[in-house]
């Protein structure tokens, strides 16, 4: 098992020294170090690590919010973690370690609460687009074509005339063309 650190401080200002040093009292061998925010999703470091890790080792990080900035973040990095068959632990966050069946079993509550969030939202945004279509209000985009184009462009297309040529007569796609139906969508 090799323990594998990793530090971030979010601008170039800050100092990772004492994360470091940390990470070398916990026995870090290797210790990946990044300046830049955490809620960027590309951190280039934090990937090198992740693509480093084999079955067995461990990601250590001082503090859970060196790693991620919210529980979806946590989870996808954790998840990534556990693809490599490796485990993760914070120092000071003392729940947050994979290597025990405590930390699991926490860290797997945590997940099932955010995917108990997500699902919240979801419902509660479909609601919200059905009490909106009850209004009338109506989704998606407005259309290239006005209703009286739509109806012109399928008499043209009925008629025979090629999909491109009245494509290219609205400046619109032959795909926006194909679609129209006999009862235009206003």
């Amino acid at each position: 098992m090799v323990q594998i650190g990793y530090a971030r401080v979010p601008t170039d200002g800050q100092s990772l020294t004492a994360q470091v040093a940390e990470l070398k009292a916990a026995g870090c061998t290797e210790i990946f170090q990044e300046k830049v925010s955490g809620a960027k999703s590309d951190r280039k470091q934090l990937a090198r690590l992740i693509g480093r890790l084999d079955d067995g080792d461990v990601l250590v990080v001082t503090r859970l919010d060196r790693l991620a900035r919210s529980i979806r973040d946590l989870l996808n990095v954790l998840g990534a973690v556990a693809d490599k068959e490796a485990g993760f632990r914070s120092l000071r966050d003392t729940w947050a370690d994979t290597t025990t069946a405590h930390g699991r079993l926490t860290l797997t509550v945590l997940g099932g609460l955010a995917e108990f969030e997500r699902e919240l939202i979801r419902s509660r945004t479909g609601e919200g687009r059905e009490r909106a279509k009850a209004k009338g209000v109506v989704m998606g985009r407005k259309p290239k074509l006005m209703r009286h184009q739509q109806q012109e462009a399928i008499a043209r297309r009925d008629a025979g005339e090629a999909l491109v040529d009245i494509a290219r007569s609205y400046n619109v796609s032959h795909s926006t063309i194909s679609r129209l139906t006999a009862a235009p969508a206003m």
